[in-house]
């Protein structure tokens, strides 16, 4: 039996890439994560519950700061040359994002550096490094003399080994996740296939699909109808005070893939907000009236009563926008009410049996120091195409 392909996940999350590699068969080294609820779900899920990863001893299983590590385990790391197939993940991307403001002084941005010294350190076979699309758009007054982020981590790593390096702006939904989620994605190896790694995934992606039973294209209802408020609820399991959902029977391919089993259930994180009446009333007058998948902001507003300052009703034939971590962004496509945990988590492409650890909404000073459920969703890679981009690396990688 051929052993399994061999990877480190840096700026990992809660785990969206290590998972998707996990269902593609590779087997996890260990994965870097500075956040502690994040990191809870991680080790929850992939460390605890599957087993996934084998961590090597001289590492503590904690949520580790990317340069805490690379200062205190230099040498470990240079240890592992020769023996790494792949180093996976994307530094945070809050002063690259396009949704906020672009801020090029956020110190989040040196990560990039971190992420290119492990590398360097560890020297894989091969990089699969994800990125929002702003990672590709210069600043406006660029220290670095109008050049993209984008363009700097490529040639980097071409000048480190991997002279194949390419990145490409990829749209989610064309990989049967039901969002339309741009990132950027940059491939690159030491044995210059990175072009054969993109074909692969490209022209076998039907395929890969095709075997899980899902469909290439998917809205929103065929990820989410089988969640549906309206086929019943049971108190929280562990939110005194709040309903959590119970499932019907799945109904989509897509569904199929992502469920637990077949028979209704209450699967984890499917907790509704408790919305006043007030609230409800706005969110039926936007059910009724309003356009889908639209940002509905400024004067456009006023005709439902909204006083949020943004907020898009889903259109459940479509896919979504891009799923953010902030719960109130969107309006379920039928139920008067914005989504649950569990909801995102499926637009996401995370499997039922992924829990999510932490508290699931947080405010006020903790916003910039906790990373609930909802961040830890809207933060993450979609498993799905994690797990087809792990399947055409595998591909590739195996086949010299």
């Amino acid at each position: 039996m051929t052993p399994a392909l061999k990877y480190i996940d840096i700026f990992a999350g809660c785990g969206g890439l290590s998972t998707g590699l996990h269902l593609a068969g590779w087997k996890g080294m260990f994965a870097v994560e500075k956040n502690e609820s994040a990191f809870s779900t991680l080790k929850f899920n992939l460390v605890e519950k599957r087993k996934h990863f084998e961590w090597p001893t001289w590492l503590p299983i904690l949520n580790w700061d990317i340069k805490e590590l690379l200062d205190q385990k230099a040498a470990e790391l240079s240890k592992l040359r020769g023996t790494v197939d792949l180093v996976v993940g994307g530094p945070p991307c809050q002063g690259f994002s396009t949704a906020g403001r672009r801020v090029e002084g956020d110190q989040r941005n040196s990560l990039v550096h971190s992420y290119l010294k492990l590398v360097e350190l560890v020297q894989p076979r091969a990089i699969l490094f994800e990125n929002v699309r702003g990672f590709t758009m210069k600043f406006k007054a660029n220290s670095q003399g109008g050049v993209a982020y984008s363009q700097l981590v490529t040639q980097k790593l071409r000048d480190l080994g991997y002279g194949d390096a390419r990145g490409e702006l990829i749209d989610m939904s064309e990989y049967g996740v039901p969002q339309r989620r741009q990132r950027f994605i940059v491939i690159a190896t030491r044995e210059g296939v990175a072009d054969a790694v993109f074909d692969s995934l490209d022209n076998r992606c039907g395929e890969y699909l095709a075997e899980r039973g899902i469909p290439r294209k998917n809205g929103v209802k065929s990820a989410l109808s089988d969640l549906q408020r309206r086929h019943g609820t049971i108190p929280c399991p562990d939110s005194a005070g709040f309903q959590s959902g119970i499932t019907s029977r799945p109904t989509t391919g897509l569904q199929k893939h992502l469920r637990v089993n077949s028979a209704a259930h209450t699967p984890d994180s499917h907790r509704f907000v408790n919305h006043t009446a007030d609230v409800e009333e706005v969110f039926v007058r936007l059910l009724t009236g309003a356009p889908r998948n639209r940002c509905i902001l400024g004067e456009d507003r006023e005709p439902y009563g909204l006083k949020k300052r943004s907020v898009t009703v889903l259109d459940g034939d479509e896919a979504s926008p891009t799923v953010t971590t902030i719960p109130d962004d969107f309006v379920h496509y039928s139920e008067p009410r914005v989504m649950t945990v569990r909801e995102c988590a499926r637009l996401q492409t995370f499997p039922d049996w992924f829990e999510f650890k932490g508290p699931y909404t947080t405010g006020g000073k903790q916003r910039v120091l906790q990373t609930p459920r909802y961040t830890q969703v809207g933060n993450a890679v979609p498993p799905l195409f994690a797990e087809l981009a792990g399947l055409a690396l595998k591909e590739v990688l195996s086949n010299g």
